[in-house]
């Protein structure tokens, strides 16, 4: 007889969708789907089946990480995106696969990839879907939109005018993107104007009003305030970043803007370890090799960024905004696998250890718009799944301690 059901028994179930820690639970499995979840001893389990019994006494039973903000073709080296664009399409898909495992083998079960060159992440998907690739579930745009010497510019999708953002939305669609980035201030491409508004503003609603006709989802990269004004104009789903800076990188917190995100219901990733790692990395030079004059005084300037995100994303939440948990990685320095330090970030701005499981859960399941699919634990939803040592609804850090992932029901190993 075959074993069609599978079930988890553990100490404690984190139910992200009541925000509660069941304690003595289990979720039973059918194949790759979701049967039932909640206190054993409730748990109806069918009558005459075969099921396999998978006990993990001490441990916590929660869904499994979803990153919505990863780039899976980066080095984590230090490269600049630039440079990363100089290399082979073959070799970033074989960094991507390599990114895109480890991510799993840590407990994230989706990822949202949010600007890839060419055709890179669709060779991964492909590679997946053939069983050559162990990856999470993807979820992916392809290439950003981007102006002319644009943000991100460099991997393959620059627009100029409505007529061809329009294009390139229908492009991207046809080659199978689940849903669209846009850069819509510059950023770290060397041909950006970091502060600047990248699109106007018809551009940018022809964007969003294009991709909405195909029943898909847009993130707008915004690293000011003209460009969240544009962005919350255009009506775009989730802003990344979402920093409160003028055209001259003068900082200015917009209340009004704030409460705009709000009451559209738009989702914010604030990305902050993005920039705590580089923080991280210069202070780790500075112990063992020194730092240039240069260098130091981008120490200070990354120090003080740091301090200003942080304090914004608090007083964002203050206000209401739902933040989900998108890494970045692996852009600049910061490595893939290692999810859990975006996390233990937002709980640094005041997050409960909970809201940030649901940041990282079900929230960035709605952000990404696979709610329905993935993000919690419930009847006829994937089996995505994680088991971990400790209580992270106590201590978000216990998220280092993965002791067992599965996609779609499966386990992944760990081991290879």
């Amino acid at each position: 007889m075959n074993q069609e059901y599978t079930l988890i028994k553990a100490s404690r179930l984190v139910d992200v969708q009541a925000s509660k820690v069941i304690n003595d639970a289990a979720v039973l499995l059918k194949k790759t789907k979701i049967v039932a979840a909640g206190p054993t001893a409730a748990l109806e389990l069918p009558a005459e089946a075969n099921i396999k019994t998978l006990e993990y006494p001490n441990k916590t039973i929660m869904p499994g990480l979803i990153d919505c903000h990863v780039h899976l073709i980066s080095l984590g080296d230090g490269r600049a995106g630039d440079d990363l664009n100089l290399l082979p399409d073959e070799v970033l898909t074989l960094q991507a696969a390599k990114n895109a495992k480890m991510h799993l083998q840590s407990g994230v079960t989706t990822v949202r990839d949010c600007g890839a060159k060419n055709q890179t992440t669709f060779m991964l998907r492909k590679a997946a879907e053939m069983g050559i690739a162990d990856t999470p579930r993807l979820i992916l745009t392809g290439r950003p939109i981007a102006i002319i010497g644009g943000h991100l510019s460099y991997f393959g999708s620059p627009a100029t005018g409505e007529t061809e953002c329009r294009a390139a939305v229908r492009q991207l669609m046809k080659e199978g993107a689940d849903f669209i980035k846009v850069t819509a201030t510059g950023g770290s491409t060397r041909t950006s104007f970091r502060y600047h508004a990248s699109f106007t503003k018809e551009e940018l609603t022809a964007i969003t009003d294009e991709v909405h006709k195909f029943d898909k989802h847009v993130v707008a990269h915004c690293a000011s305030l003209e460009g969240i004004e544009n962005a919350i104009d255009a009506k775009v789903d989730t802003i990344v970043h979402c920093m409160h800076y003028e055209r001259d990188g003068t900082f200015n917190y917009n209340k009004e803007l704030t409460k705009r995100i709000v009451d559209q219901g738009i989702y914010v990733n604030p990305t902050l370890h993005a920039i705590r790692h580089q923080v991280w990395h210069l202070e780790n030079l500075k112990e063992t090799t020194g730092l240039s004059e240069q260098e130091n005084l981008g120490y200070e300037r990354l120090k003080q960024d740091y301090e200003i995100h942080a304090e914004l994303v608090s007083r964002m939440k203050d206000e209401g905004v739902t933040l989900v948990a998108g890494s970045d990685s692996a852009w600049l320095n910061y490595k893939m696998g290692e999810f859990t330090h975006e996390l233990e970030a937002m709980k640094s701005i005041g997050m409960s250890d909970m809201d940030v499981i649901r940041s990282a859960t079900i929230h960035s399941a709605e952000s990404c718009a696979i709610d329905d699919q993935t993000g919690s634990i419930e009847k006829n939803k994937s089996a995505d799944i994680i088991v971990v040592e400790g209580n992270p609804a106590e201590n978000i850090s216990n998220l280092w301690n993965i002791q067992e992932v599965f996609k779609n029901g499966a386990v992944v190993n760990k081991n290879q």
